[in-house]
């Protein structure tokens, strides 16, 4: 059988508004995003090598939400471009062995796609059941306790009809209703019109909403909540995420994909290993290739995970224990609605330290690593003046506009980016492409190298995950390519003091934090740094070291 794209791939996230401005309106579009394509894989390993390309919704959009209030799936807001422009993406993308997934959104619309103003017109209109409209209660409460994802309750009154209407993000996003096979079925349609376009997958939104509870009954308080905490987490989300009715759509949704062939559908998913390994579905039927782990981001909201070897073994402990035959993880440092990585670990001043031994950790494991767009040369949040704010997730609970600031392609005041005043401030001037470029000690030629080894080593592609035994404070694991010995060791090292990790059999440095050790043989174990990682080839794995 032909091995899947996906198991051997690379995927580059890119926020459609941030990546590059082609027309000098501050915001990035489709055109720019094909003009940068060499960046991200030319054929040559002067090229970052990505095998795969997210992007953040491009659909017509009100923009509340920044496109993830869809009011129209099958276009292309004017802001990016327009349906001629995708299609040469797409064609663009193609030609250099690049894929592209675009961002589906099935849990909620916007508040103008015309399905929801017609079923908001009259209690009697044929798409009234798209969505969820409930009375009050005979006290004049809310249908049910369900808060939103950015604070507040989860129910909008319409004066038009008197009924409240759900929704689990904004007002202006209402959520479909699932249960009625018509929505379900306008929303596949929505899948194969991309596909017919040449799509090659998609990023599937809060994939783990679209079934609620069929009375929609509240949640259980969350004991563990106190004040201070975030509103959200004041109950437990027990019958509006996860719903168990919800992984026999993952599967209808799975059938869709498989009519095309290599289409790929990637979940955000939220839990335990377990319950995400739920989403890849079982023996019988398949559910998605590929569910998001979170868990080296955060594991319990609003918290993120501490850079703590101990930690970050379990969460792979876990996942690979739960994960069912045949699958494979899916992992990431970052994304558009969290901290940037060295944000979030940077409160010693050595973010970017760990950044560099992320890349190596995140290329090591067994999984289909996701990078966020400006990663790979350690772009920071942003601190942004109050009046340039534009995140509406800030009124009630945290912005995320600091991780979602223009890419920076330069030193120059517009950072390469746009000629005009882009839509949110620019980052620090010496955090660019330009100066990493040809730097072989930048973080930039880390991940590009990383990247390239991945792609030309049996073991990093196709091998299994061992954990190895190691001192408290480090992380060795294996990768061991099928039917063959251990072909590849990632000591990772999150201590503030320099350590000696013991690996099993001979090789070579091909990858490490302080890049002055590669190439050099070790023989019974490796040295490193503070806040280290290193990644040795074992002699006879079919590999080429050699830059």
């Amino acid at each position: 059988m032909t091995r899947e794209w996906w198991r051997d791939a690379v995927v580059y996230q890119i926020y459609p508004r941030s990546f590059q401005d082609s027309n000098g309106d501050g915001i990035g579009d489709l055109e720019g995003i094909i003009r940068r394509l060499d960046y991200l894989n030319d054929g040559t390993e002067t090229s970052l090598g990505v095998d795969a390309i997210w992007l953040s919704p491009t659909f017509p959009s009100p923009m509340k939400d920044f496109g993830y209030d869809v009011s129209d799936y099958n276009g292309v807001h004017p802001d990016f471009g327009t349906m001629e422009t995708m299609d040469r993406l797409i064609a663009e993308c193609h030609a250099r062995g690049i894929k592209l997934l675009l961002d589906w959104v099935p849990n909620h619309t916007s508040d103008r796609h015309p399905w929801f103003i017609e079923s908001a017109s009259s209690l009697e209109n044929p798409k009234r059941d798209w969505y969820f409209w409930r009375s009050a209660k005979p006290d004049g409460g809310l249908p049910n306790n369900w808060r939103s994802v950015f604070g507040g309750p989860a129910w909008t009154l319409s004066e038009e009809t008197g009924q409240f209407y759900l929704h689990s993000f904004l007002k202006e996003q209402p959520d479909l209703n699932w249960r009625n096979p018509e929505v379900e079925r306008a929303m596949h349609d929505v899948l194969r019109f991309w596909f017919e376009r040449g799509i090659d997958g998609f990023r599937i939104d809060v994939m783990g909403m679209i079934l609620k509870h069929p009375e929609l009954a509240d949640n259980p308080v969350n004991p563990r909540w106190r004040p201070g905490d975030r509103e959200r987490s004041s109950q437990i989300w027990l019958n509006n995420r996860n719903y168990p009715d919800v992984f026999g759509a993952v599967k209808r949704i799975r059938r869709v994909f498989d009519e095309y062939p290599e289409k790929t559908a990637v979940g955000e998913v939220f839990g335990t290993a377990e319950e995400i390994s739920a989403y890849y579905g079982d023996d019988r039927e398949p559910g998605l290739h590929l569910a998001f782990n979170f868990q080296f981001i955060h594991e319990i909201e609003p918290w993120h995970t501490p850079w703590d070897a101990e930690i970050m073994k379990r969460i792979v402990r876990d996942a690979e224990r739960a994960i069912p035959a045949g699958s494979q993880p899916c992992f990431a440092f970052g994304n558009h609605d969290r901290m940037r990585f060295i944000t979030r670990h940077n409160e010693d001043g050595r973010g970017v330290e760990r950044a560099r031994a992320a890349a190596i950790v995140l290329m090591g494991l067994r999984n289909t690593p996701f990078v966020y767009y400006g990663e790979e040369i350690g772009m920071e949040d942003v601190e942004i003046p109050e009046e340039q704010l534009q995140d509406p997730a800030r009124l009630r609970t945290f912005g995320r506009d600091p991780e979602r600031t223009p890419m920076q392609w330069d030193a120059t005041p517009s950072r390469g980016f746009s000629e005009a005043e882009p839509w949110l401030p620019y980052g620090r001037a010496d955090r660019n492409v330009d100066e990493q470029f040809a730097d072989d000690g930048s973080l930039l030629s880390l991940y590009r190298a990383a990247i390239w080894l991945r792609k030309r080593t049996a073991s990093l592609r196709e091998g299994a995950y061992r954990e190895l035994e190691s001192l408290d404070g480090t992380w060795l694991f294996e990768r061991g390519a099928t039917g063959a010995a251990a072909a590849a060791y990632v000591a990772l090292n999150t201590t503030g003091h320099a350590v000696r990790v013991a690996v099993p059999s001979p090789g070579t440095v091909a990858l490490a934090t302080l890049r002055s050790e590669e190439g050099r043989r070790v023989g019974q174990h490796i040295d490193l740094e503070p806040l280290g990682a290193a990644m040795v080839i074992a002699d006879g794995e079919r590999s080429i070291l050699g830059r």
